[in-house]
This record gives structure tokens, sequence and C-alpha cells, in this order.
């Protein structure tokens, strides 16, 4: 991520006022998306303790194994924090311990932290109360800067030219595990650093929403949802869901379901402004698909936030009424999926701005033969 457009240390600054807000005195948060939300880098320590700890007053310590501290070499990080290092046979929680300010008592944990860690760290702080910090820098994430959008959409267009080509690979006789390879290996190529999900749903197959892939062979006339995304080389994720027929004879139901859907979708994404609850925009999508009598067949909520995660706040969900605010940035997902036969699932992701909700997905979302 670009270090001149992410202030890293206002970062910490605004989660210190959200972490006091929500009673606790110090966070304390493992490697993961917030640490490379607030440090603009992660490094994973698998079962050794490394940790970002932020007291709400004083300064922030990253403390990390002895030999995971050439990965923070040149990073945003060393500018920011102070980085302490323990060595195998050390107690580090006790080290964490005495990077607390004196009588801390309630310790916000991070989202992500193994349970592991978090109940040492509870032992090396006797009378300690634990919480968990993921409100507070969700808080901060939940809606992206510019430069993040931009990220978003470097994404989203990156994805949509996957999607384009996707009738180069999807064609009758060839499994779904081959052609699931052939679109991970072009999500590399278009700058992902992986492709962190490939769903390829051919015929009954799609009517699992998170189906992936199997060794079913594609058939002429199938049905086939394709969902696919994953981190773009600046950390942010894409996401992006096309539903497309096989030439040959489709199901005589196929046409009027793809409108159905497509006319949800178009709905949930004119709901989508800013003000308006979040379950607004999934009452809007999910009212279309009841009104054509496939209510029961739509099983998923229609959207969640994305960002350094592919599933993150806020979410597009009944019972959720948080407004949305500029910069947050989300899917809108709508689907049918009729059991035995096939799903049908058309998926953009969406930022809520002054200006309209802005789509960052433009690949055609008009019923395409392959």
């Amino acid at each position: 991520m670009p270090t001149d457009a992410l202030p890293y240390a206002d970062r910490l600054d605004r989660l210190r006022t959200h972490v006091r807000e929500r009673g606790a005195e110090v966070a304390v948060l493992t490697p993961g998306p917030d640490v490379e939300y607030l440090l603009g880098h992660s490094v994973a320590s698998h079962e050794r303790l490394s940790c970002l700890v932020v007291p709400i007053a004083g300064s922030a310590t990253l403390l990390v194994p002895q030999l995971e501290r050439l990965g923070w070499a040149g990073t945003a990080a060393e500018d920011t924090v102070r980085i302490d290092t323990w060595l195998d046979g050390q107690d580090a929680y006790a080290l964490v311990a005495a990077l607390l300010p004196a009588g801390t008592a309630r310790i916000a944990v991070g989202d992500h932290m193994p349970a592991g860690h978090a109940l040492h760290l509870r032992d090396a702080v006797p009378g300690s109360e634990l919480s968990l910090a993921g409100e507070a820098v969700a808080a901060l994430r939940v809606q992206k800067s510019d430069a993040e959008i931009e990220e978003l959409a470097a994404a989203g267009a990156a994805i949509d030219r996957v999607q384009e080509r996707i009738g180069d690979w999807l064609r009758p006789g060839r499994t779904e595990h081959e052609i699931a390879a052939d679109i991970a290996a072009a999500i590399r190529e278009e700058g992902h650093q992986r492709a962190d999900f490939v769903i390829v749903g051919s015929g009954p197959n799609g009517a699992s929403p998170h189906h992936e892939a199997s060794d079913r062979v594609v058939q002429a006339g199938d049905v086939v949802v394709i969902d696919i995304g994953g981190p773009h080389r600046g950390g942010y994720f894409s996401d992006c869901t096309r539903t497309y027929q096989v030439a040959g004879e489709p199901d005589p139901e196929f046409a009027a379901v793809y409108d159905v859907v497509q006319r949800a979708q178009q709905a949930g994404v004119d709901a989508a402004v800013v003000g308006a609850p979040c379950e607004s925009v999934d009452a809007a999508a999910r009212q279309v698909i009841v009104d054509a009598g496939y209510g029961e067949y739509f099983i998923t909520r229609t959207g969640h936030g994305i960002g350094l995660e592919v599933h993150e706040e806020p979410y597009m969900v009944a019972g959720n009424p948080r407004p949305l605010a500029p910069g947050m940035a989300f899917s809108v997902e709508p689907g049918i999926y009729l059991p035995g036969r096939f799903g049908i699932r058309i998926e953009d992701i969406v930022v809520a701005t002054e200006n309209g909700p802005r789509r960052v997905n433009n690949c055609t979302r008009d019923l395409t033969v392959v």
C-alpha cells in the first residue's frame, strides 16, 4: 500500500479513541488484516507470538520473534512504532505484560488472535479482563479513503478482465477443476497476489453458493456460476460473480430466472445510497425475488463489506440498521438457487459515495452464452 496515502500514525491515534470508548485500556492485535491496516504490513509468526500493543495513552510497540524481525525491515512500521524482539525460550506473554501501563486490567484483543495466545496473555496479566477489539478496528476500516477506493477499483478492473475471458476456458467436456485452474492462473496474471477463491458451479452444482469446483464435466446447455477473486497487488480484494450459459439447449426456466436476479441486483445497487440502512439494500434486492415467487431460493444475505479482507463490515443483511456512509465498500450479490437444477448469482462490488453508488465491477451483467 502507498505509505504516503495511508497515514498509519493517525490510524493508531484513532484506534486509541475507539478502544477507549469501548472501555478498554489497551489493544493487542496479532498479524493479519488489522495489523496490515494499522502498519501497512503484516508478517505471520505461526505458533510464536507476534503482536501490536497499542495503549490508549502512550506509544505503541510491535513485539515479534527475532527470527521474524527482518520481515519488517524497510516497512512503514519501522517509522511508526517501536519494534521489540524476543528469542525462543523467553516468555513472550510476560514481555507483553511488561509493555502494558501499570494497573492495566481491560485488554481488547484482536478478533484474529488465536485463543491460545489470548488465554496465555490473560494469565500473564493477573486480574485482567479480555474483550474483542474487532469493533474498534472495524470502526476505522469500514470507511475507505480515496486511496483505498482506488485500490478496490484496480482490483475490480483486474477481475473484470478475467470474467471477460471466461469463454476461453468454459467449454463442454472440461471439468470444473480444469476450468478453475485456468481461471486461477489468469487471476494471477492480472496482478493479483493469488486466487483466493475460484467457484465454478456447473449445472446442479451451481445451486450450492460456495460449491468451488469438482470433477464434474461441463455439459452443453449448462448454467455455470463463476465467482472469483483475491487480493490484488495492493492487498485489497476483488470479488465478482457472473453466471453463464454454455452453448446448447438451456433449462427453459433459466432466462426468466436470470432476468429476476439481474433486476434484483440492480435494485440492491440502487438502494445503496448514503444514509440508507444496510438492511435496506438486502430488502430491495430480496423484494424483487420474492415478488417473482423465488423468495425461498434466495438463501444468503445480499452482501458483505470488502477491503483487506474479502468479508468484513458492513454486511447487507436483514437486521443491520447501520446507515451507509461515504467510503463504505461492499458486494451486492443476490442469487436464486434451485436444488438439483442450477443457481444464478450476479455480484459487483459497490462503494457508497455522496454522488450515489459506484460500481467497481463493470463487465457485462447481461445473460451471456459462451
